[in-house]
């Protein structure tokens, strides 16, 4: 059994005073705790979009009527509000679950020896880009569902998917200088695809904004555009991913490129198949909230794997460090 260390008085003053620097002189996670709290914070940030989704798609949006109690005179949810009160505040809930995923994952990276900062860095990103959303799912209550508001917040939740699938990534690297596995014609065509996946989001948005989900079973006001035809420019760009992402499975094969690249690719494909399958099947079945939800999260995974093609376009070797003194020639590497 592991003696618990006694803490002194001056070990709980340093506690108050930084207790991240506190609990990284005293644990050092293995490389994995690193990676899987990373990557639990990613799938928490996926797993508060869907539950968002099912606000919405069950008309419980305004569930709790006002921000940031349920109601002006209760903090939580009451039996006079029924099954949309219990949905919208189990959704606001999960935001702390989704807090201590990005709490833990912070702290791992904090904790970790050496330590990297960048890492760390990455994990407040996705805390204040919490803090954020959750202001202004506040908002998006208070002003009844506006639609620019919920599509303000659902790609600041796709920002957030973003910073948590870089350092997921960089979680399995080490922190020497990038270096690049393929040729820049070839990173000019993955940018491309990162920025047509990024509009194909962006106007997925407006056709929930302007579509007839709109998120509460009383009259909300919607976007002010066909939203028919906003889904068919929303397909033109989907046909536009899909095509850039054959294209660029077909130049890596061409050039021979490394197997994380093409591997990655192929994914991405599959996926966008299988998220294609969904769009037109909702459509053509007039949009059941079953096949809307699934179709959110394939916008999640989609996304994930867009910006995993684009990490996988180079390789971050372990940082080297050199001794001071007589060994100065020796290199010692670093762990990521």
């Amino acid at each position: 059994m592991v003696r618990v260390p006694k803490l002194t008085r001056a070990d709980a003053a340093a506690a108050v005073r930084n207790p991240l620097a506190f609990i990284a002189e005293r644990w050092t996670p293995d490389p994995r705790t690193v990676q899987r709290a990373a990557l639990t914070a990613l799938v928490m940030s996926v797993v508060i979009v869907v539950t968002g989704g099912a606000v919405r798609l069950t008309g419980s949006g305004l569930g709790c009527p006002t921000w940031p109690t349920c109601t002006d005179d209760s903090l939580t949810t009451t039996r006079a509000m029924g099954l949309h009160g219990v949905i919208e505040f189990g959704n606001r809930m999960l935001t702390y679950v989704l807090c201590a995923a990005v709490g833990w994952a912070i702290i791992a990276a904090r904790a970790q020896k050496p330590w990297r900062r960048g890492l760390t860095r990455l994990g407040w990103a996705q805390f204040w880009v919490v803090m954020g959303n959750a202001v202004l799912g506040g908002i998006v209550v208070l002003v009844g569902l506006n639609p620019y508001t919920v599509a303000a917040h659902f790609l600041l939740s796709t920002a957030l998917i973003a910073v948590a699938t870089v350092m997921w990534q960089r979680s399995r690297e080490g922190d020497g200088a990038p270096r690049p596995l393929v040729g820049t014609a070839v990173q000019q065509l993955v940018r491309v695809l990162v920025i047509a996946s990024v509009l194909l989001i962006a106007v997925g948005t407006v056709v929930t904004g302007a579509g007839p989900h709109a998120g509460d079973s009383s009259e909300v006001e919607r976007i002010p555009i066909d939203w028919e035809n906003v889904t068919e420019l929303h397909a033109v760009l989907a046909w536009i991913v899909v095509t850039l992402t054959f294209a660029l499975w077909f130049v890596l094969k061409a050039v021979d490129a490394p197997k994380g690249p093409r591997d990655r690719t192929r994914e991405l494909f599959v996926v966008l198949l299988c998220q294609g399958a969904i769009g037109y099947v909702q459509y053509l079945t007039h949009l059941p909230e079953v096949l809307v939800g699934a179709h959110m999260l394939g916008s999640c995974v989609t996304w994930i794997w867009v910006l995993r093609v684009l990490l996988s376009l180079r390789e971050r070797p372990e940082a080297t460090a050199t001794l001071p003194g007589p060994a100065q020639e020796t290199p010692v590497a670093t762990r990521a």
